[in-house]
């Protein structure tokens, strides 16, 4: 089916054509239709699979011509999110006389009144700097008829969600609602049940599973040998670009500046960073100016960030849904990709629970003519009966790659 079939307006397939899309992805072919009927949906997909135009196109063929008043709201947990769903939208919409504001935090307030004031039809914005100017009375919600909330589960993880309601509260209740998520934990359950008029679930694919097209590994190493294996595995890797994530800005700092002192092309990406460092961090990456960008788990959902051979977690993520995210950002749209996870002694419960959340065993494996010091991991085969998975010699040897070249 193409997207002319699915009753989208034809100024908006006309942005679709120019963005070069042909064919709608599957979670698009189940949402558009039930939105564009009027139904509030939840959903839920593998990242990288075209969840915002799933929600966005059908509510833009619904909204006719521009009026002063937003009637739209799409909430999203992070500024960079925020900014890259607010650029997609201005892309579908090119070809109407919509208008579209975004409303993040870190910045100035000047140029969102003065947006505000003007009238915008679709606001884009985070809950922090959205009840600022509700409270300044910069901001009204009563015109509000399509309510989106967008990686609600990373706006719960970040305690977002007491402001949620308060904006939700602000809505007119005579509304569609959409909400988009990975997981749906209980108090999600709580706010679908407040905030939704008997939803349709659309779920493509399994929450819990990674990519398909990625292949993932697991490399053991003693702490005090963690950098020298990263370092060595950065300099025998074929890859186009690289994402390291690191649980702590601390880490990811200290990362960056290891990584860079080895001469590789380096930003680095987290909240401490200022809105311009990040923005440039981002636009760097995309661009090719940085091979490598290292980050904590704001990079981890929904950024779109194509070509990302290669996914290393530098720490073992403490949640398993972050692990499923963080390999996410390679493999997408189809295109293979690699992940590799270093892990140490006390990672092993964390790696456990990721290995039970995705239901697959992780393969463990050691880096060839690396001279590792002992770590208990290394007895793990031994006292496990031959149950666990047995350490493979890597595929790294020499100065040559492994995995999948991209060269």
């Amino acid at each position: 089916m193409s997207f002319a079939q699915l009753g989208l307006s034809a100024h908006v397939l006309e942005g679709v054509k120019a963005m070069g899309y042909t064919e709608p992805t599957a979670i698009q072919l189940r949402a558009i239709p039930l939105i564009l009927e009027g139904r509030d949906v939840i959903g839920s997909a593998q990242t990288g699979t075209g969840k915002t135009a799933a929600f966005t196109l059908p509510i833009l063929s619904k909204l006719g011509s521009h009026q002063k008043s937003p009637r739209v709201l799409i909430l999203e947990p992070t500024r960079e999110l925020a900014s890259q769903v607010e650029t997609a939208v201005r892309d579908y919409c090119r070809f109407t006389d919509l208008t579209v504001a975004v409303i993040y935090g870190g910045v100035g307030y000047g140029k969102q009144r003065e947006a505000l004031s003007t009238g915008v039809d679709i606001l884009v914005a985070t809950p922090g700097r959205l009840l600022d100017h509700m409270q300044e009375g910069a901001c009204r919600l009563d015109h509000i008829e399509f309510l989106v909330l967008d990686e609600a589960d990373r706006m719960l993880d970040m305690g977002f969600l007491p402001d949620v309601r308060r904006i939700v509260e602000s809505c007119p209740k005579k509304r569609q609602s959409s909400l988009f998520s990975a997981t749906v934990p209980p108090q999600i359950e709580t706010l679908i049940q407040w905030a939704m008029n008997n939803p349709e679930t659309v779920e493509i694919g399994a929450r819990r599973s990674p990519a398909e097209t990625v292949s993932h590994a697991l490399y053991p190493v003693n702490s005090m040998q963690k950098n020298d294996l990263l370092i060595e595995i950065m300099e025998r890797l074929h890859y186009d670009s690289i994402i390291v994530f690191c649980r702590t800005k601390q880490n990811a700092d200290q990362v960056g500046s290891l990584l860079k002192r080895k001469n590789h092309a380096v930003t680095v990406l987290h909240s401490n960073r200022t809105q311009r460092e990040r923005e440039d961090a981002l636009k760097g990456f995309r661009d090719g100016k940085y091979e490598v960008l290292v980050a904590t788990d704001i990079a981890a959902r929904g950024l779109d960030i194509e070509g990302v051979s290669h996914v290393i977690n530098y720490d073992v993520p403490q949640h398993p849904e972050d692990y499923v995210h963080r390999i996410g950002r390679t493999g997408r749209a189809q295109a293979s990709g690699d992940a590799l996870t270093l892990m140490l002694a006390e990672d092993r419960d964390h790696v456990a629970s990721i290995e039970r959340f995705i239901g697959q065993t992780i393969k463990r494996e050691k880096l060839d003519k690396f001279e590792y010091k002992y770590t208990s991991l290394f007895d793990d085969t031994k006292s496990s009966g031959g149950n666990a998975p047995r350490f493979r010699q890597s595929r790294v040897s020499g100065g040559y790659h492994f995995g999948r070249s991209r060269k």
